[in-house]
């Protein structure tokens, strides 16, 4: 049998049994859909964590107190040592050959007024350093103040959400709020710059390192950011900065060192991993879709018994017999399966519509995989009722027996 004939033969039974037909396409195109979407949202998920993170700059170091030895996975997020991190090893550390800028930084959520408005709002205690190290930009007014870091002073940065909550429309630079107990003078308003490290910029208060230890009555430092100079390695800057905190701590290690690098390898293998998985869960729909092409051609043979025996009696083989209804199965399995993409494609693009900042991007791998189920699955099924079709017996076909073949 000729492939042009064969293909009209199809496409003419595929659309006089029309209801059949639609609920197969439906079936493989919800399962291709599925693992488009969910493999398309993993990997756009993959991808904004990953230019996240890559905001740190491949020369800035984090250190964390308390040490925590890692193997690969993601580095660790806290840390609890038996000494803190002080201002005076900060400023210790911006002393080394190999560092060009040290931050230290606290963070907390306090309690901030104006004129009556009161709310809960994420508040940083840094240098002016951090806005280098960082690269934040101001939208008006300046920086926090070039002043030792144990001085505390009562100035104060505000992201524009928060402005926009504690001052609506009217004028902040210059007006003073409070911060706990304590009063502090806005000096500049933040530029916004979305999510980073997973922290919202625009939603948060930036104070003096000092001020924010008398707010949230700590000494210790939660993360100090280190910026490596220029012409000097990695390597060196690590070896350099253990060392110091080593002499400074009684010989003991007690802190951890993040690059970015480590962060973007843990989160891309995580991530892709979690990619993988929910693309594997979606597949399982085009397993169900399978079963349904299975039972609609085992249907489809004893409903046919007549016109395989006919088939047969013109000179068919079984070879031609078995091919006629793999091909049946294939062919739904890929207009289904096209379906599935173009609807998964116009999901994604609707839901990056909707949310720009949030990439999309089907990985290769999936649309191929997708493609490849899809058809593998319904051969696959298809091959036990087309061999069934194919052993008929010409005589009783003809006479529409289906018999035990």
């Amino acid at each position: 049998m000729r492939s042009a004939d064969l293909l009209s033969f199809n496409l003419r039974l595929l659309t006089r049994q029309w209801f059949r037909t639609l609920m197969i396409l439906l079936a493989t195109a919800v399962g291709v859909a599925a693992v488009l979407l969910l493999t398309g949202l993993g990997e756009g998920a993959r991808r904004f964590v990953l230019e996240e993170f890559s905001l740190l700059g491949q020369d800035t170091l984090i250190m964390l107190p308390g040490r925590k030895e890692t193997t690969g996975g993601l580095p660790p997020l806290t840390g609890e040592g038996s000494r803190d991190i002080t201002l005076a090893d900060v400023a210790a550390l911006e002393r080394l050959s190999s560092i060009s800028l040290a931050a230290p930084l606290i963070a907390g959520n306090a309690q901030v007024v104006y004129a009556g408005r009161n709310r809960e709002v994420m508040t940083l205690g840094t240098s002016a350093r951090f806005f280098e190290i960082r690269e934040l930009t101001l939208k008006q007014g300046r920086s926090l103040p070039l002043i030792p870091l144990e001085r505390a002073e009562a100035v104060c940065l505000i992201g524009p959400k928060a402005k926009a909550d504690l001052f609506g429309s009217a004028q902040a630079l210059g007006q003073w709020l409070r911060i706990g107990e304590r009063r502090f003078r806005v000096i500049g308003i933040i530029e916004d710059r979305g999510q980073s490290l997973g922290m919202d910029v625009s939603d948060q208060l930036i104070i003096p390192v000092a001020s924010a230890q008398q707010i949230f009555n700590v000494q210790g430092m939660f993360r100090v950011f280190l910026k490596v100079r220029p012409g000097s390695s990695m390597q060196q800057a690590r070896s350099e900065i253990i060392d110091l905190m080593q002499k400074r701590h009684g010989g003991e290690r007690d802190v951890t060192l993040i690059t970015q690098d480590a962060l973007l390898g843990a989160f891309d293998d995580i991530l892709k991993l979690l990619t993988l998985s929910v693309g594997a869960i979606a597949a399982i729909s085009l397993v169900v879709a399978g079963i349904l092409i299975m039972n609609i051609t085992l249907i489809s043979v004893s409903q046919r018994t007549a016109e395989i025996g006919l088939l047969k009696a013109l000179g068919a083989s079984s070879k031609d017999i078995r091919l006629l209804f793999l091909s049946e199965a294939m062919l739904l399995a890929l207009l289904g399966a096209l379906i599935g993409i173009g609807s998964g494609y116009a999901l994604l693009w609707l839901g990056h519509s909707l949310w720009p900042q949030f990439p999309v991007s089907v990985p290769l791998w999936a649309l191929l995989g997708a493609l490849s189920i899809a058809l593998g699955v319904a051969a696959l099924f298809a091959w036990l009722p087309a061999s069934r079709a194919a052993r008929l017996p010409p005589v009783e076909a003809l006479h529409g027996e289906v018999g035990h073949a």
